[in-house]
């Protein structure tokens, strides 16, 4: 490994639902075979490896990726915080995933394979956050995904946020989800009777080509081009 090639750490959330990390996983492998660099996972919450552990075995430089939707507290205190308290200083962060227009193409994609055509309603869903930062996030990307089916969209959110997603779906929706794996969320949705409930973003390959791309500016931009 040399400075010029350095490793890419995949940051997510955390969840002890066993989809989420593999999903998560298979991101980091798709990763490595696109780019031909070790790809690392570590977790900002909820489950291990920490960010600091996942680092402990990793040499430097790094850069690491949030494997997040939306700018939240997560990806713009907790991160740079964990990265702080681990003592390393060659870790460079990248933008999170999202929202992106590859992140749109995914879904696009997810909704058609759930059956939905021009025409049909769809109903944008999100976690949800009481930061700021994050619900504008997902506000564009609600907007990105609105100009490819042709219609506005304001989204929902499955929690802690208004409207609520359960509230405002209609029998005729389709349902797009701004979720990276299944889980507790995407089984909430799975319950609503509406026309469909597309699939989470999941192991995309335009989502993994944004990783690519992400790394690569991040590699071109930064000290590792030195």
């Amino acid at each position: 490994m040399t400075p010029a090639n350095p490793p890419l750490l995949l940051v997510a959330h955390g969840t002890r639902d066993p989809e989420g990390p593999r999903v998560i996983e298979q991101l980091a492998e798709a990763a490595a075979a696109r780019l031909d660099v070790a790809v690392h996972v570590g977790y900002v919450d909820v489950i291990g490896p920490t960010v600091a552990e996942a680092l402990a075995s990793v040499p430097g430089p790094v850069v690491a990726l949030p494997a997040f939707l939306a700018a939240g507290y997560h990806v713009r205190a907790d991160l740079p915080e964990q990265l702080a308290a681990s003592g390393r200083e060659d870790v460079t962060i990248t933008d999170p995933l999202g929202p992106a227009p590859q992140i749109t193409e995914a879904l696009l994609d997810r909704l058609r394979d759930a059956g939905w055509c021009p025409g049909d309603r769809v109903l944008f869903s999100a976690a949800g956050s009481s930061d700021e930062r994050a619900l504008s996030d997902v506000r564009a990307a609600a907007r990105q995904l609105g100009r490819r089916c042709g219609q506005w969209l304001t989204p929902s959110y499955i929690t802690t946020a208004s409207p609520a997603t359960d509230e405002v779906c209609a029998p005729g929706d389709f349902i797009a989800p701004y979720l990276l794996a299944p889980g507790l969320f995407h089984r909430r949705l799975g319950e609503l009777p509406v026309a469909g409930v597309a699939a989470p973003i999941g192991v995309h390959p335009a989502v993994v080509e944004l990783i690519a791309q992400r790394y690569r500016c991040a590699v071109r931009d930064d000290v590792f081009a030195a």
